[in-house]
């Protein structure tokens, strides 16, 4: 097995068990956090009245709902995920959608040849590709000739305080995560522009353009102080920084999140600033 291979094969298991079902569980609250971004990227994409999109990683169907209702009866949307799970959810929530349809597996090798697409979308699902040349080679066979493509992923971390602020809250107790390789997938690995606009163009789009979008982030999803501790505590590096550790170290780490988290409690919420790449970049041929 190939590093990529063994790489996808981990995601795969990942958002099949214990990080798909986390999603399926909060799905209102995730939805309302990351709320900020879906209605920004679904402009700044421009889906057209009876055309065709893909939606690369929809998870729970949010974006696949609202992509549904802007390419109209006659158009249609192709939901793709990796997560049994969550794309369960998403066909539930899309039942009154006879145009959409949705597709189990790996974006990176599903066939999809044949759909002629003049859009794909994604709200942070592109970024954890274990070869991410491939993988947006085998996208762009599913555009029409000169097709675009247009995600939302992750400016750096530093820009991101709300998940730096619970990291270095939890690093208080616990050994640092080794810093990732510049080439290594997860949720920021596509924060550098450069790397960006090579694996792009390396898979035959034109060279991508890049357009900041910042929000806030309401973390407690409109709930509580609690809210956002457990939120912050499930969530990305957080989360696997305290996977495994004793009882006694994991609830001094969530206290220190706790203290962390609330001088930025107010009426709206637990808010904290959000930085986002809106990258656009169409199909060479």
């Amino acid at each position: 097995m190939t590093p990529t291979q063994a790489f996808n094969q981990e995601q795969r298991a990942r958002w099949n068990g214990i990080d798909g079902e986390y999603w399926v569980n909060h799905q209102d609250s995730l939805d309302r956090t990351l709320a900020p971004v879906t209605g920004p990227l679904l402009a700044f994409a421009a889906p057209r009245a009876g055309s065709t999109v893909i939606d690369v990683g929809c998870g729970c169907g949010v974006t696949t709902i609202e992509l549904a209702r802007a390419v109209g009866p006659s158009g249609r949307v192709v939901a793709v995920d990796v997560s049994a799970p969550m794309l369960a959810l998403a066909k539930e929530r899309l039942r009154a959608f006879a145009n959409t349809t949705c597709l189990f597996g790996d974006a990176a090798e599903l066939p999809l040849r044949d759909l002629g697409a003049e859009l794909i979308v994604s709200r942070f699902g592109v970024m954890f590709f274990g070869d991410p040349v491939a993988a947006f080679a085998n996208l762009r066979t599913g555009l029409a000739p000169g097709g675009r493509l247009r995600f939302a992923c992750w400016r750096p971390i530093g820009e991101n305080p709300w998940l730096q602020i619970p990291l270095h809250a939890v690093y208080e107790h616990v050994p640092r995560l080794p810093k990732p390789d510049p080439e290594e997938p997860g949720p920021f690995s596509f924060s550098d522009t450069a790397r960006v606009t090579r694996i792009l163009t390396a898979a035959g789009f034109t060279a991508p353009s890049f357009t900041p979008l910042d929000v806030q982030m309401d973390i407690a999803a409109g709930g509580t102080l609690e809210d956002a501790v457990s939120q912050a505590s499930a969530m990305g590096p957080t989360k696997r920084a305290l996977a495994d550790q004793p009882e006694d170290i994991r609830a001094a780490a969530i206290e220190s999140i706790r203290r962390a988290l609330t001088p930025h409690v107010s009426p709206d919420g637990v808010k904290f600033p959000g930085a986002i790449w809106l990258v656009a970049a169409d199909s060479q041929s």
